[in-house]
Order: C-alpha cells, then structure tokens, then sequence
C-alpha cells in the first residue's frame, strides 16, 4: 500500500490523514497531475491516489478538483471542496474525531486561496500561510523535506512546527524570496485588461518563484493572472498557471473545465496546462481571449 500525491501543502496534509488513518509503511510517491494525466508514472494495484487526477489502477482516489473525473466506480470519494485532504477528514471522521481540526480548517483555507490582504501581504505573521510557502513543487530534491514535515504534523501542533531548525530557515529564506518577487512581478508583468500576463521565459528555466498571492494584491484592477515559464527540465515545453484573484472575484471563467480541453486541468478558480513550445503561441492567445472575453466557459 502506497500513497501517492502531489508536494504542496494539500498533497502533505493528505498524506498526514492517511498515514494516521491506515496501516501505511512505504514512502510517499510524489507526482504531479500532468505525469498521471501523460502515463508518466507507475500507478499499481495498492496504490492511494490523492489530490491527482484519476488512475484505474489505483485502488482508492481522493480528489476535490472540478476537472478530474473517473471513468469507473472507485473506493475512496471525490467531491468539489476546499482540499482534498478535507475530503480525506471527512470520509475517515469516525477515526479522526476533532483531532486535526485545525489543520483541515487552514488547509482548506490555503488552498482555496481564501486569504486577506493582510495574509498575502505579510504571510510571516501567520504561521500555517508562510509554512505552505516553503513547500516548492518543482524541487524534488526536497522529498526528504516533505516526508520531515509529513512526520511533524502527525506529532507537533504548529508553533513547535515553526521552532524547527529546517523549517525555520526555510521560513527565513521565504520571507527573503518574496521581497524579490515583488520586483519580479513589476518588471515582468503586462496587463491587457483584465489579465495580468507574468512572463518568465526570459530567465529560461531556471524561472524564481514566490508568493503566488502577490500579484492580486498588486494588480487589483485585473480579475485574472496568467503565469507562463519554461519546464525546468525541458526549455521545449511551457507551462502556464492561470488563476483567479483572489480579491477581484468577478473572473466568469471556469478554469478548470477551460483547461480540461487543453492538456491540464485544475479548480475553478485555478489551474494548469503544458505546451510545446512551437504551440504555445497560437495556445496562449486563445487562452487570453477567452479571458478577456470573461464569459462562463461551457463544455
């Protein structure tokens, strides 16, 4: 029996709950959605999929994303909710009681991006937010990382979390990281409309990264961010995150099910796709139409 999920705090605290709730021994298998959606991973019999796409091999799924379906019943449960480790909490709530209760509800928050200004702004006054930002899935030389923070939160209640030598620095490093991020997003954004088009090529593929939250802050008359890089193992494919703001709420764009249709997936208010890059223009320019257009994308 093996669980596999996606590194961000969601994909963690997944792991958390199923560790406590069933006789697990094997490491974590850690994936992105776009491996299982190209068959790039070995999903087996045994195996928990959760926060990721749908896997017929897999014998139990755990999911919360709009765009990820199943093409046969399944054990486990799959509903639109804040996390997916919300819906972990609350299939196993005989087992869990009240126990982790805070950690669902700030999970939940997280990662339906239901944040102030204050939080986006200054996320180093608030312990759960700035603990999500040291979790980077695009470094999987940070698995030993992952698993450490896995074991802290099945043992430690947060401000002993925050006192941890690792996670302390991380937590330094972060707080350093979103100072040049800010300038970051100033000299590479363009706004057309309502859409902010952050656009990091020019630093190939070694692209930085930071607060994900900032250019809403930032940018409040847009309603929509667009973030376009290189793959960090491959300068032929592009990958592009779009998302609402999460101020400016008036984006009628389902993200999630417009992504369906284009090698990706993600929330509604929230998602990615993979290009080639010989395809990313024409890709892009469509994309960007349809949300300046701003209307409800049907299937």
């Amino acid at each position: 029996m093996r669980i596999v999920t996606r590194p961000d705090l969601d994909g963690i605290v997944c792991a958390v709950l199923l560790y406590e709730a069933l006789d697990i021994r094997q490491d974590v298998y850690w994936v992105e959605p776009n491996q299982i959606q190209n068959n790039e991973c070995d999903i087996k019999k045994g195996d928990i999929l959760a926060n990721l796409p749908y896997h017929e091999n897999a014998s139990m799924w755990f999911d919360h994303h709009v765009s990820n379906t199943a093409v046969k019943e399944f054990e486990g449960r799959h509903e639109i909710a804040p996390s997916a480790a919300g819906v972990i909490y609350g299939y196993y709530s005989d087992i869990f009681k009240d126990r982790f209760k805070e950690l669902i509800i700030n999970t939940d928050k997280i990662d339906s991006a239901d944040l102030s200004i204050d939080e986006v702004n200054f996320p180093e006054k608030y312990p759960y937010v700035l603990l999500s930002m040291t979790i980077k899935n695009r470094q999987f030389e940070d698995v030993p990382y992952w698993e450490k923070l896995i074991n802290l939160l099945r043992t430690k209640d947060i401000n002993e979390i925050m006192k941890d030598t690792d996670v302390e620095k991380r937590c330094n490093k972060v707080i350093e990281e979103n100072i040049k991020w800010k300038n970051i997003l100033n000299e590479n954004t363009i706004i057309d409309e309502n859409v902010s088009i952050l656009d990091l090529r020019p630093f190939e593929t070694k692209a930085p990264s930071g607060n994900r939250f900032l250019i809403y802050s930032m940018f409040p008359k847009t309603n929509v961010s667009v973030k376009i890089r290189y793959a960090d193992d491959n300068p032929e494919k592009v990958i592009v995150s779009i998302g609402h703001s999460i101020f400016n709420k008036t984006c009628n764009v389902n993200i999630g099910k417009l992504l369906s249709k284009h090698n990706g997936g993600g929330h509604k208010g929230a998602g990615a796709f993979s290009v080639e890059k010989k395809f990313f223009d024409e890709k892009i320019k469509f994309i960007v139409s349809v949300l300046k257009e701003n209307k409800p994308f049907e299937d």
